[in-house]
């Protein structure tokens, strides 16, 4: 298993996110991975994504978005 340092990336919460603290996701820029953690428990580390397969998650959300 290959270990990665997200230490030093610029994380980003989802555009959906509330100023009220509401659940969120934050994502980094990472090349041809997208690291995803919890916004609330950032210390409890992040999963990680080959980019290709979070793009097919995102479309799919996108098209239950009314």
């Amino acid at each position: 298993m290959r270990v990665i340092d997200l230490t030093q990336l610029t994380w980003r919460k989802s555009s959906y996110s509330n100023s009220d603290g509401g659940n969120c996701v934050e994502v980094a820029d990472f090349p041809s991975l997208v690291p995803v953690r919890d916004s609330k428990a950032p210390s409890r580390g992040a999963l990680v994504f080959d980019a290709g397969v979070w793009a097919v998650f995102v479309d799919g959300v996108k098209r239950q978005i009314p």
